[in-house]
């Protein structure tokens, strides 16, 4: 089992500090979210609650992914980066191929990519993107970013992207790992045919239920023997045999706000720091 922390909402003159306690203290990422603005009046409902209203507010901090790993990349030295998620079909494929390929290289190989199709029309038409075929588009830059990757002359010919014979760098030097973040059939499916799976904030039951479909989708496709990882926030998962039954449901990656366990959703850089480091003592070095 491995542990995650998610950097969301976080002030950016924490990010420093929490990332080399993370890497000092044995966890094994750190996560960032994805939001370009904060619209005011939304045009798409937030999906991910009953109500559609938000988990954050106005004042919430979502640096850009890849400026942010680039930076806490130069201050760590085994801690790894991926997102939580990035909208990848929000972006244009070669810039997002550009950012992602030069932060996995500066860090020395130490990125994953975790992507969503994304859920906020107006983000989208403010990037220049369009929303309504987001999901075909991002398997289409799926199949097309590895190739960008490869360091080799390449050209691709699709219906939605069309290019001739060009090659990109720097290039990766091992391949960067690609997981889906999503709870819908279609998120799954698009997750079985990559690296792994991030689920939302849910309970451990439903991502118990989560993981069974996303390996009868990867069985189906020929790859049920193929190694699987799982990212999950799960919301009533809190002690090391609650982590130990996630494990043996699955789950390889603990999306986690250490903190929040010993003094909530506290502001002081102080306590969080003390927050990484007491799990550290009291859940890594029990579960190694």
């Amino acid at each position: 089992m491995k542990f995650v922390i998610a950097a969301a909402f976080q002030p950016l003159d924490h990010l420093t500090p929490l990332a080399r306690a993370a890497d000092e203290c044995g966890f094994e990422a750190m996560a960032f979210s994805d939001h370009v603005v904060y619209p005011e009046k939304l045009d798409t409902p937030y999906p991910y609650t009953p109500d559609g209203s938000r988990r954050y507010d106005e004042t919430s901090q979502f640096p850009d992914p890849w400026v942010a790993i680039g930076s806490l990349a130069a201050v760590t030295t085994r801690l790894r980066f991926t997102t939580n998620v990035f909208v990848l079909p929000m972006r244009n494929l070669f810039a997002a191929a550009k950012a992602i390929a030069t932060a996995a290289v500066l860090s020395k190989d130490r990125v994953t990519l975790t992507v969503g199709v994304g859920w906020s029309k107006i983000e989208f038409e403010l990037m220049g993107q369009d929303f309504g075929a987001r999901g075909r588009r991002t398997d289409e830059m799926l199949a097309v970013l590895p190739e960008l990757w490869s360091g080799r002359m390449v050209e691709h010919h699709g219906r939605f992207y069309d290019f001739p014979r060009l090659c990109m760098n720097p290039v990766p030097r091992v391949p960067i790992p690609i997981w889906i973040g999503g709870i819908s059939d279609a998120a799954l499916r698009r997750a079985a045919r990559h690296d792994g799976w991030l689920s939302d904030l849910q309970s451990s039951e439903e991502i118990v239920a989560c993981i069974a479909k996303a390996r009868r989708f990867r069985s189906e496709i020929g790859r049920g023997s193929a190694p699987f990882d799982v990212m999950a926030s799960a919301s009533d998962a809190f002690t090391v045999d609650h982590y130990r039954r996630l494990g043996d449901a699955g789950v390889t990656h603990v999306l986690t706000m250490p903190w929040v366990l010993t003094s909530g959703l506290t502001s002081d850089l102080a306590q969080k720091c003390d927050g990484i480091r007491r799990f550290a003592d009291d859940v890594i070095a029990r579960l190694r």
